[in-house]
């Protein structure tokens, strides 16, 4: 979370309802008060849906997809944006750069800190399931 996020924000972002934060944080007692830095669950506990790792030739910049807006979301939400204007679904060198501070976040360097998604790294940022 960062300073001007709301939940309705969050949920729209996550292709969710309000509703469904609410239930799977029963920590928020008030949903108008959320704070920079505080963790919400986007998705419920024991059925929680991620993309699967789409391969490393998927991320060019020929490619449009939702699944890359949703990385750039879950990017910026681990304090990893280079994004001017937020992520959208097209490959980019923002998304490049986003992504290898999400891999020096992991402890990777050189060329496994490229930019370029990898299996292990995908599989720790938890990408949502897009449902298109």
């Amino acid at each position: 979370m960062k300073r001007g996020d709301t939940l309705g924000k969050i949920a729209v972002m996550h292709r969710v309802t309000l509703e469904q934060i609410l239930e799977w944080n029963p920590q928020i007692t008030n949903p108008d008060i959320i704070h920079p830095g505080q963790r919400i669950r986007v998705a419920p506990e024991r059925h929680a849906a991620f993309e699967p790792f789409p391969g490393a030739d998927f991320f060019q910049s020929s490619v449009t997809s939702p699944i890359i807006e949703a990385m750039g979301f879950r990017l910026i939400a681990e304090g990893c944006s280079e994004y001017a204007d937020g992520p959208d679904s097209q490959w980019s060198e923002a998304d490049r750069r986003s992504y290898a501070h999400w891999q020096e976040k992991l402890g990777f360097s050189g060329q496994d800190a490229d930019g370029i998604p990898g299996r292990k790294s995908w599989e720790r940022l938890h990408v949502p399931a897009v449902f298109e």
